[in-house]
Order: structure tokens, then sequence, then C-alpha cells
């Protein structure tokens, strides 16, 4: 393996000078020891591969700049391991079934993933069990045709290969299917509906510009056809659209989820060619280089692409299409961004924090009672350190359907003290209170203060203030961006601390923040891309402490 384009890409990837985003050189990284053979419950099937390299070596390129060149010498580097990781990693236990389920790439326009996916297909005619059905769907016909199309073009430029007459006919071209007569498998492209996906059988099936799509219907539909199948395969490909809500970037995000350890899931495997920088578009190249693995082998491409960058930072009108479609950014002017860089978040991270005789504040984010609910301590070191530790609760009896619908594991976390399962179908708001009412006898420190969202929780907060000040803190972007803003700094100058808890990343990880018309930022929980009440309830808590000890102290956080 250590000669094949697949692994000497992944290696180029995960050098020091390399030009590919972090999570791509994540799952390389992933890839690289199993080609070693240093994974005890993976191995790559070398047989396999040198099928496909045999396969690929005799079809020739019908267009483009290499047309007439064998299809083995046009796979792009990236090319190579998105097919070799789908098809030939297998699993050690039962070396019959693939590793891989889900595949997901994120990649600019004119990257060659309908050629990719092609030629996948291709393969598949020959390496799947006999009546094998794979599918395609797009948000319209047209979309879900462009796969149908580049099989054909490929299949009718090697009639040596693939005659079209005769007893040695391979395949047979219809209007509305591909069908192969060597395994009698048929790929048949699909229109996209909410309602009538449902009843196939897919051993393969491919959901095209995802982005597009208004909900997750198809690929869940595809999904649930695939349940007495073994080896099955689905692809999710798409470019980024303007909008942040929408069924690829949960895709996406669940993929990020997987390469920084947050979910284990041995069944993803993604290549996300989106930029690590998604500020300095206009003179950052390595963001073209990011997006657009293709353009780094092809010089034509990349000089076009210099070109449009060019005309995106001169006509604003045309700036939307260049940074969603050709940068992977998604481009909503003053709109949804991501809070605060989860890398960034992960390095405040310490193992325990010591609150004996300190001064804390707290934060309740109650939301509703069938939902998530947290509890945030926060305070102030003497080196001006805010402190930090949060705690989540979740309805006892939703934890298997919330862990399914999040793809979070609620019982690990239950397990590891970081969340408390209370009630049955809706949060015990007993348990919150007895929670915040035991916090001093419990870490030996002095509550000041405890702020709280008026929405559900006036009857907690009631009883609270018999004992403790309470604060009513109104959740509009003039009172939360100041402590918005002053966390984000924070965090920036290495000045957070936060006992460690993975399920507080995943919260930071799913944050959206939004601005207003005048600039005020603030975590906006129905744009985000997962539950974020524990970061809500811990800028609760640091609302008081600027409050309290920085304003007061004549310390003022510069808010624009």
């Amino acid at each position: 393996m250590k000669k094949h384009p697949s692994y000497r890409y992944a290696k180029k990837a995960c050098g020091s000078k390399s030009k590919v985003p972090a999570y791509v050189k994540k799952q390389c990284k992933e890839f690289i020891k199993i080609c070693d053979g240093k994974s005890k419950k993976f191995f790559i099937n070398t047989d396999r591969v040198e099928k496909i390299d045999k396969i690929l070596m005799f079809i020739r390129m019908p267009k483009g700049l290499k047309i007439n060149h064998s299809i083995y010498d046009c796979v792009a580097g990236f090319q190579w391991v998105l097919i070799i990781a789908s098809l030939c990693v297998m699993c050690s236990d039962n070396e019959a079934k693939r590793r891989y389920e889900t595949v997901v790439l994120e990649i600019a326009r004119k990257n060659g993933k309908t050629f990719t996916i092609a030629v996948l297909f291709i393969l598949l005619f020959f390496l799947e069990p006999m009546y094998s059905y794979f599918y395609s769907v797009a948000p319209d016909g047209s979309l879900s045709r462009e796969i149908k199309k580049a099989i054909e073009e490929i299949i009718g430029y090697n009639p040596k290969i693939f005659p079209k007459e005769g007893k040695d006919r391979m395949f047979k071209v219809r209007r509305d299917d591909i069908e192969c007569f060597l395994t009698n498998s048929k790929y048949i492209p699909l229109n996209y509906s909410n309602s009538r996906l449902d009843g196939k059988l897919p051993n393969v099936f491919l959901v095209d510009e995802v982005g597009a799509l208004p909900n997750p219907y198809a690929i869940e539909a595809m999904r649930s056809g695939q349940l007495t199948i073994l080896n099955k395969l689905g692809f999710i490909i798409s470019t980024k659209y303007p909008t942040a809500n929408n069924p690829f970037e949960d895709e996406v995000l669940y993929c990020k989820k997987v390469l920084d350890g947050f979910v284990k899931d041995d069944k993803v495997f993604s290549l996300l060619y989106e930029p690590d920088d998604k500020e300095n578009w206009t003179d950052n190249d390595n963001i073209l280089a990011h997006a657009n693995p293709l353009a780094l082998e092809i010089k034509e491409m990349w000089q076009d692409l210099l070109t449009k960058r060019q005309r995106a930072i001169e006509v604003e009108s045309a700036r939307e299409n260049f940074l969603t479609k050709h940068c992977n950014i998604i481009y909503q002017g003053i709109g949804t961004e991501s809070y605060i860089d989860i890398n960034k978040v992960k390095k405040c991270s310490v193992k325990e924090i010591d609150w004996t005789n300190k001064r804390v504040w707290l934060g309740v984010d109650l939301a509703q009672t069938n939902d998530n609910c947290a509890v945030a301590i926060a305070g102030v070191d003497d080196e001006d350190n805010i402190l930090a530790s949060v705690m989540a609760f979740i309805p006892e009896g939703r934890i298997d359907e919330k862990s399914k619908f999040e793809h979070v594991d609620y019982r690990r976390f239950v397990e590891q003290m970081k969340c408390i399962a209370c009630g049955d179908m809706v949060v015990d708001y007993g348990v919150i209170e007895e929670f915040v009412f035991n916090v001093e006898a419990k870490l030996g420190c002095e509550v000041v203060a405890i702020g709280y969202d008026r929405y559900n929780a006036m009857s907690s907060a009631q009883k609270w203030n018999q004992k403790y000040t309470t604060v009513e803190i109104r959740q509009h972007s003039d009172t939360l961006h100041p402590p918005t803003k002053l966390l984000a700094e924070k965090v920036e100058n290495g000045q957070f601390r936060y006992e460690a808890n993975t399920l507080l990343e995943i919260n930071f990880e799913n944050a959206k923040c939004t601005y207003d018309t005048n600039m005020n930022r603030y975590v906006n929980k129905k744009k985000s891309s997962g539950k974020v009440d524990m970061v809500v309830a811990l800028i609760n808590a640091i609302y008081l402490v600027q409050q309290d000890i920085m304003f007061n102290d004549g310390f003022v956080v510069q808010v624009v």
C-alpha cells in the first residue's frame, strides 16, 4: 500500500507543509494507521485494491484535460483515498464486512465529485453481490441524472471494454436506469420527494447536493432501506450553501464530532474540504487550497479560482456564490457564525478546579421541562482567569431517544457525572433546585448570586431567592453581548479554565451566534447545530461575574 496513490496522498496530506484542512488530516492519519497495519480492528483488502487498480487502468477518460488517458492516471489523490477507504477497509473480526457505511465528502464545485461517484458506481457494478441496487438522489431530477450521464459517457467511450452489442455486452443504458448484465445489478437515479423514497432496498446510495435539501428525509429513507444489507454504503456529498440550517451541515457537524473524538462511530468516513481560516479569504491562498484539492493538481483550475476571487472582492453580488461554492464558507453577511473555535476551547480544559473559599456566581438555563437544562458555576482567580464548571440535566426517560437523535452518548456523561438524568419524560426541576442549594456545601464556596432567564424559571428563582440573591437576566442581544464577547476573548487569550467536560465542549461546538443590527452578538439556540444549554447557562453566570466584579472594579470590556 505504501506505493499506492491513496497512501501517498494521505502521507503527503499529513505533512507539515501540506495544504489540506485540519479535519482531512485527521481522517488521513486514521487511513495511514490502517494501511500500516497498526489497527487491530481494521485492515486493507489488498486483493480488492489490486482489482480496482486493474479495472481503472483499462478504462479510458472520455473527456477533459486528460482525455483518452487511463482513469487510473486521472484519479486525483483525494479521490483515491475516498475510493480505497470506502471499498477496501474491512473489519478484522469479519473479513467480508466493510468498515464504513457512511462516506461524507464536503468539497467545492468543479472538483470532480460527479466523476468520482461515477467511477465508484462502475466499480461497484463489478464488486457488489449479484442483484444489487444503487440509487442517487438530488434536489431535482437533472442533478440526480448527472451521475447517470457521467457513467454513460465512460461506458460509451470504452466500447472495447464495454461492448455495446453481442454476447459480451456488459451494460444496458435505458432512460431511467443502467443495468450491468455481469452481476444483474442496476443503478437508478431518483428525483427528490418528501414521500416517495421509502420502499427501496439500496446496497449503495448517493445523496448529492445535500445542502440544498429542505430536510434529511432522503438520507434517512435510504438508510432505512439498508437494514438487511451486510455491506451497506451511503455517500453524502455537497458544497456549502448560504444557510447554516440544512441537512448537510448536520452531517458535517457529526463527522467533526467523530474526528474530534467526541462521538465514537467506526462506520463514518469523511473528507471535509472546508478551510480552517474562514475570515481572510481575500488574500489567504490556503483557503482556496483547503476547499479545492483538485486545483492543487491542475494549474488552469487554480488560476481560474484566483480570477474568481478577485471578482468577488470587487463585486459584492458575486461574493456569496464564490465563498459558498468555491471556498466552502457559509456567507450570510450579518448572520450566523460559529461561536468559538472548539480547539481553542479545549486548550482551556483543566482536570479539576479548587472552589474552596471562592466567591462564585451561578447561571441557570431551565428551558423547557422536556429538554436539556443546565447550571453553570463561574468565578475569577487571582490572575483574572474565568473559572467554570457546568452541569447538564436531561429527562431520564428520554436518554436513549436523545442519544440517538442528537448523536450524543448521554449515558456515558451521566456515568462521568457531567450530566444528571432526572424525572421521567420531563426534567424534574426539584432536582435542579436541590443541586443549586447544595453547591456551597459540596464545593466549600460562597454563592454570591444566581442568574436566570425568566422563561420557565420563575418558580425555581422564587425558592432560591429565600436564601440567595437572584437576578433575572434579560435574554436580549444588548444584554447578552458583553458576556458573550468576554467569554470569547478569555478563551482566545487563554484566560478561561473549565473542569474537563466533553459534553460542554460539544455544546461549544454546536453554538452559533447571531448579530443584531447594532452588531451585538449572542448565541442563538434556534440556529445552533445542536444543544447549547450549557453554554447559555455559562454566559448567564459570566454576565453576573462581569457586573459584580469587572464593571464594579473599573475594568470594562470593549463593546463593539
